[in-house]
């Protein structure tokens, strides 16, 4: 299956979820509903620099298999680039957080 696919299925699927439980978030009393469903969306950068590092590793595995004297050219860019990755992962987790305690 292509990656265009296993993204088209985990993001029906988040969002087939989401709109089951949104109604019930919503509750006007509490009003911590909406602000922990705003956080649990904010997480979705996370999945997203998973499967952008998983695709970097893929690659980089590749790459090394087929030309294997540059593997250490080919380590030192896949970890700039899973590094880079990560930072939205970082990002998306630091709005979570700000959305849980500050809002």
């Amino acid at each position: 299956m292509l990656f265009t696919d296993y993204m088209a299925n985990f993001l029906v699927g988040y969002f087939s979820v989401l709109s089951s439980v949104l109604p019930l978030l919503a509750d006007t009393t509490t009003g911590d509903g909406l602000k922990l469903l705003g956080a649990g969306v904010a997480i979705v950068g996370v999945a997203g620099a998973g499967i952008g590092q998983g695709a970097v590793g893929q690659g980089a595995c590749m790459a090394i298999g087929r030309n294997p004297e540059m593997a250490p050219k080919i380590t030192s860019t896949m970890i700039i680039a899973a590094g880079i990755a990560e930072s939205g992962a970082i990002y998306a987790l630091v709005v979570a957080i700000l959305l849980i305690f500050v809002a």
